[in-house]
């Protein structure tokens, strides 16, 4: 059995879901498209090549063996997207919440079932089925579950409007001794650089006590100041617009001092080193193109 233990984003990795970018089922068609970046990309015949994506995930697959830690693929359905795990579901705790995802994507999660028989059914849980929500916009942070949501009154116009208030308040009521922050989300169906698909977009923390941050993404700035002051603005790595559109906060920790990152973020990736933290360089710019990157093809099940 696998014993789940996920208590925040940077605690040394040692098991975790992939995604698996075969069989991806080749270039949507443009009403097909679930985000802006994809669309952008769908329209300029630059979407991402299977065969490329593919050398992609080998790549980080590669780094998690460097590292001993345990990888499990989704089974395989053809002809789908399987790369972004991360939206299917998470772990707080010792507990694993399927999401509530859109409704074409519910095959993924059934395509990890054989992971989840692995674990004891009693910590499987899911909320009702109007409680919107996916693993890109839920942060365990110690004491903390930061949320990314969108709580304008026309949240059913927006395709890229994940999680709602709803499953804020069955998150309070599942992890009682948490608090549960949520975070108002930039939103927009069209326009990748004015979107923030997921909370893992605009925010991310990093080690022991830093975070990369994008103010923009944020529609509430006493919400993103919070933040600031929560890690201390000596601590913050801001991202530019067009850093937010190539995905900067959206890397993975394996520990407080590792972490695997896009190879073309230079800036990025010179700042983690002068911290004191590895940076483990992969290349992950074709699957960007799909709005997502390292953080949201991992599903962590076990930190220590």
């Amino acid at each position: 059995m696998i014993k789940l233990n996920i208590n925040d984003e940077t605690s040394r990795l040692r098991s975790v879901i992939l995604g698996i970018a075969k069989t991806n089922g080749g270039i949507p068609a443009v009403e097909e498209a679930y985000d802006p970046k994809s669309l952008l990309h769908i329209k300029a015949n630059t979407y991402p090549k299977e065969e490329d994506m593919i050398v992609e995930m080998e790549a980080v697959e590669a780094v998690f063996n460097k590292y001993g830690v345990q990888v499990f693929r989704p089974k395989l359905i053809e002809n789908y997207n399987q790369i972004f795990t991360r939206d299917i579901g998470f772990v707080i705790d010792d507990i694993f919440i399927k999401a509530n995802i859109l409704p074409d994507r519910e095959q993924e999660i059934e395509a990890i079932e054989h992971v989840l028989t692995q674990i004891d059914p009693e910590k499987i849980i899911r909320f009702p089925e109007e409680a919107h929500i996916e693993g890109g916009d839920v942060m365990p942070f110690g004491n903390y579950i930061f949320v990314g949501v969108y709580r304008g009154s026309d949240y059913s116009d927006y395709i890229i409007a994940r999680t709602n208030m709803l499953a804020v308040e069955h998150l309070q009521q599942a992890f009682p001794e948490k608090q549960v922050k949520s975070f108002n989300l930039r939103k927009s169906n069209t326009n990748p650089y004015e979107n923030a698909l997921h909370l893992d977009c605009c925010f991310q923390p990093v080690g022991n006590k830093y975070a990369i941050l994008h103010k923009n993404g944020f529609l509430e700035e006493e919400e993103y100041q919070w933040l600031v002051d929560h890690f201390g603005s000596e601590n913050i790595f801001e991202i530019t617009s067009e850093e937010m559109f190539s995905m900067n906060s959206n890397i993975f920790s394996i520990s407080p001092d590792v972490v695997i990152s896009e190879r073309n973020f230079t800036r990025l990736n010179t700042w983690l080193r002068s911290k004191g933290i590895t940076v483990e360089e992969v290349p992950y710019a074709e699957i960007s193109k799909q709005e997502g990157l390292l953080r949201c093809s991992t599903l962590p099940l076990v930190r220590e």
